[in-house]
């Protein structure tokens, strides 16, 4: 027997996410030297769409991952928008989360240093003598999140860059951000951090950031995984020829260094937008969030690292 054979994993797998192998490849790898892999479909622990995990239903996830067995780590192989729901399980069983990148876009794994080749990523996932770091879980109105959650011209590049993904993968996300520069209106909003009201007006976009990441390689810069707080990059309506400044900072991750862009941190963020119903862009999937309320779990989570 090897190093992992001590180690019992949680495979977590979502077979939809785009770069997807099939699960018993995935088995295989995460098994070599011994380590020994319970897998579940992601859709058996959160429900067909994914949307979350109420406390019946997280109590309920907690007990099939550990049926076999108390796992000592969970391992979730998918895109950006199961990581969330993932590090919620691993963070309620008490164990790390391991993440193999296997989404269109893989933000997550970009903006924490983790492997994106599968072998690596997957012998990562299986080692006993990895290191672990504490990174932050959010929420957008009770859905686990760890990247970000946007409103406004993200929300139209996402619905647009949907039939390019399976040719142009990350690609799609510039496609789609074109598609909404040229077509979007601001939106009208209110938002509050921790009860106080930082902004109400016009944006083109509304940012509420755990890593920062989101839309296939950019970032609004300037969070900290470790203050226990989210930030939030206010995008103020103004002319469209401008958004071409605004892309260049989110691809730099150099936004929130924008003079006319309002940046603000707090524990709880409130976003009221006029005549919506709260759809919001959360980890690359587009959801209703009603109500608009964005906090963190406390003690966010243990993520296995290089």
């Amino acid at each position: 027997m090897g190093e992992t054979a001590r180690v019992r994993l949680a495979l977590i797998a979502n077979p939809h996410s785009g770069t997807a192998p099939a699960p018993e490849r995935l088995e295989a790898l995460l098994a070599q030297d011994g380590a020994e892999v319970h897998a579940t479909a992601i859709d058996e622990l959160t429900g067909a769409e994914g949307r979350g995990l109420d406390e019946e239903g997280l109590a309920d996830a907690v007990r099939k991952l550990s049926a076999p067995g108390r796992p000592q780590r969970v391992v979730v192989a998918g895109g950006d928008g199961s990581i969330g729901p993932a590090a919620l399980l691993a963070a309620e069983i008490g164990v790390p989360l391991a993440a193999i990148p296997v989404g269109t876009a893989n933000d997550f794994a970009r903006a924490t240093g983790l492997p994106l080749d599968l072998r690596a990523a997957a012998a990562l996932a299986r080692s006993p003598r990895a290191s672990t770091r504490h990174a932050e879980l959010a929420f957008a109105g009770g859905r686990p999140f760890v990247n970000a959650a946007s409103a406004g011209l993200s929300v139209v590049a996402a619905d647009a860059a949907k039939p390019y993904k399976p040719r142009l993968g990350a690609l799609a996300y510039a496609v789609g951000a074109l598609r909404a520069g040229a077509t979007a209106s601001p939106l009208r909003c209110t938002i509050a951090c921790d009860g106080a009201e930082v902004f109400a007006g016009g944006a083109w976009q509304v940012v509420v950031a755990a890593t920062g990441a989101f839309g296939g390689g950019s970032e609004i810069g300037g969070t900290d995984p470790t203050d226990e707080q989210l930030d939030i990059a206010i995008v103020p309506a103004g002319s469209r020829l401008a958004l071409v400044r605004r892309a260049y900072g989110m691809r730099t991750g150099k936004l929130t260094r924008q003079g006319d862009v309002a940046h603000h941190r707090g524990a709880v963020i409130e976003v009221q937008i006029a005549g919506r119903r709260g759809a919001f862009n959360v980890d690359g999937e587009l959801c209703p969030c009603n109500p608009p309320r964005f906090d963190l779990r406390r003690g966010g989570f243990d993520l296995v690292v290089r």
